[in-house]
């Protein structure tokens, strides 16, 4: 099992700050660092996977899409950069809690 380091939950806080500072598009860096990183850890599996879904489906919706935005800050609504942000905010919070349950000294010893 890979353990939750920090630098990871860093990355994950980066992303919606990134996302909600109008640099949607650089905000891949974080999301390819917490999946590289937490992508053996079955407690951070499903969180990873929230962040990066939540990433992907705008980021492919602007590059297919019929539209000449230039960037990808630029083709999310308010809405959409909301709801983008909300969730790389939730993942990063089940991160953090995961690492915190994984750290825990257990209750039985």
């Amino acid at each position: 099992m890979t353990a939750i380091t920090r630098g990871v939950l860093v990355a994950a806080w980066a992303f919606p700050v990134m996302v909600l500072g109008q640099f949607a598009l650089l905000a891949g860096i974080p999301v390819a660092i917490v999946l590289a990183r937490t992508l053996r850890s079955p407690a951070a599996r499903w969180w990873t996977g929230l962040m990066t879904a939540a990433y992907v489906v705008p980021l492919a919706v602007w590059l297919l899409g019929p539209g000449t935005v230039p960037s990808l800050s630029k083709s999310l609504s308010p809405v959409a950069t909301g709801v983008v942000a909300a969730a790389g905010a939730a993942a990063a919070a089940g991160l953090h809690f995961a690492r915190r349950r994984a750290t825990a000294p257990s209750a039985t010893s």
